[in-house]
């Protein structure tokens, strides 16, 4: 393959993905500078590697999970101190679009709300839009064990927007 050619399938590859890479890497970093480094990254990773690509239409899938395993490997690296991102660590943007009913708003902070483990699946499906096979193939888990956590996801955030509508019938 000559390389003008390489660099317009390159181009056209990335040009309707580069702003879900950037969306996920916000959510799983909560910083846009760091968002923005995973994003180069991961098409600079994706650029070396694309003669491995043998199936276009899987190209979103190859780039999110390539994305994800840059994600580790700068924790690997950084090996900063454990914590857990809640909602308040994501700009709100990210949480609210400001035209959204109050239902979706509470559903979107619930979800956010959620323990990573579930948190992550259940944004890459409703969010981002992926199958649980696309799931499985980007978490490096099971099918199975992305159901499970999927089904898990939604009866704590049903207990949690329960909790909160409890709250706000007593005030």
């Amino acid at each position: 393959m000559g390389e003008m050619s390489r660099h317009f399938q390159f181009e056209a590859l990335i040009r309707h993905t580069a702003p879900e890479l950037f969306s996920y890497a916000m959510w799983l970093c909560g910083d846009r500078q760091l968002a923005e480094d995973l994003v180069q990254e991961t098409l600079l990773r994706a650029w070396r590697a694309l003669d491995k690509l043998r199936d276009a239409t899987a190209a979103k899938h190859w780039l999110m999970t390539i994305l994800r395993r840059e994600h580790a490997r700068y924790y690997e690296r950084q090996r900063p101190e454990a914590m857990d991102l809640q909602a308040a660590d994501f700009p709100e943007h990210l949480l609210v679009h400001h035209d959204e009913a109050p239902e979706v708003e509470e559903l979107r902070r619930g979800m956010f709300a959620l323990e990573r483990d579930y948190r992550e699946p259940l944004v890459l499906q409703v969010l981002l839009g992926y199958t649980t096979s696309e799931i499985a193939s980007i978490m490096e888990i099971s099918q199975g064990a992305v159901l499970t956590r999927l089904c898990r996801a939604r009866r704590k955030l049903q207990a949690l927007l329960g909790e909160e509508r409890q709250r706000q019938v007593k005030q």
